[in-house]
């Protein structure tokens, strides 16, 4: 949450106007005056017709990068929001699902939704867990201080739906409240990391294998996610090896472990606990 308050239970109940799983969704939070439409690139012509996208509203296309492992992202906004999607659709090729969050009480105005917008690219800037089609980071409208409450309320909410729908490129890399952290020491680097509910988080200064020529073998995936990174900021040249620049979250331990090792690697087994167990030992299985 952007206010960093303690998170408490919640329902977000998603409806399928249509009867299919992937088709149009509707997603709504306990307790929040927003709403969001889940669009599929081909379903856009059904989805004009819903009134929410006649409102104001920040909107978010995803889909895969053409020659990147990380997801490819614009971040977008619109007072209505449908001519914008309408606009994306003739001039954006690389999106399969358009993302759009209005307000059920139509309380959103034009400024309200800038900030939306500039707060949303500013997240994922930072995150850096996606590939941002957007030119730069817009700057937010001066608001009231009620408006700016207001408008961070709705995000915080926002924010919490984006992950049940598979978003997690705007959350940045959470810290380690308890658990073991796990080290990982091979190839003259070495590396410090832990398990999250949100993946396996590789901590800033860890150290990452530099010699390209250790990667002929490498699976293409990790291979371009490490290429991804370099060119993101997350990994630093340092001469003889890379270095973390920022706490990262990984899908996986063995991903993270790949990227670090510039090789394919069981995550389970290569990262260990101070005492020398792996993780698989310390998982029991």
């Amino acid at each position: 949450m952007s206010n960093g308050s303690k998170r408490h239970g919640f329902t977000v109940r998603v409806f399928l106007p249509d009867g299919d799983p992937d088709g149009i969704k509707i997603v709504e939070k306990s307790n929040w005056t927003g709403r969001g439409i889940v669009i599929p690139r081909s379903m856009l012509i059904e989805a004009r017709s819903r009134e929410d996208l006649q409102n104001a509203g920040v909107y978010i296309l995803v889909g895969p990068s053409e020659s990147a492992a990380l997801p490819k992202a614009y971040i977008g906004e619109g007072d209505p929001v449908l001519p914008r999607l309408d606009q994306h659709a003739k001039h954006k090729d690389f999106w399969t699902h358009a993302i759009a969050f209005t307000s059920k009480d139509a309380n959103l105005n034009k400024a309200h939704v800038q900030r939306l917008e500039a707060r949303l690219v500013e997240m994922a800037s930072r995150a850096k867990r996606c590939i941002l089609d957007n030119g730069n980071v817009p700057q937010p409208p001066s608001l009231s201080e009620s408006d700016t409450s207001d408008v961070e309320g709705f995000l915080d909410d926002l924010l919490l739906c984006l992950p049940i729908l598979g978003i997690g490129f705007f959350e940045h890399a959470p810290k380690r409240e308890s658990g073991l952290r796990l080290c990982l020491k091979a190839k003259g680097v070495e590396a410090q990391g832990f398990e999250s509910s949100k993946g396996f988080v590789v901590q800033a200064g860890s150290q990452a294998v530099k010699d390209d020529k250790l990667t002929a073998s490498i699976h293409g995936y990790l291979k371009d996610l490490r290429i991804d990174l370099v060119h993101q900021g997350v990994l630093i040249d340092k001469g003889d090896r890379y270095e973390l620049a920022q706490d990262y979250t990984f899908a996986s331990p063995s991903t993270a472990a790949g990227v670090i090792l510039a090789r394919n690697a069981n995550g389970r087994t290569e990262w260990k606990a101070d005492d020398g167990r792996t993780l698989k030992e310390l998982q029991g299985a």
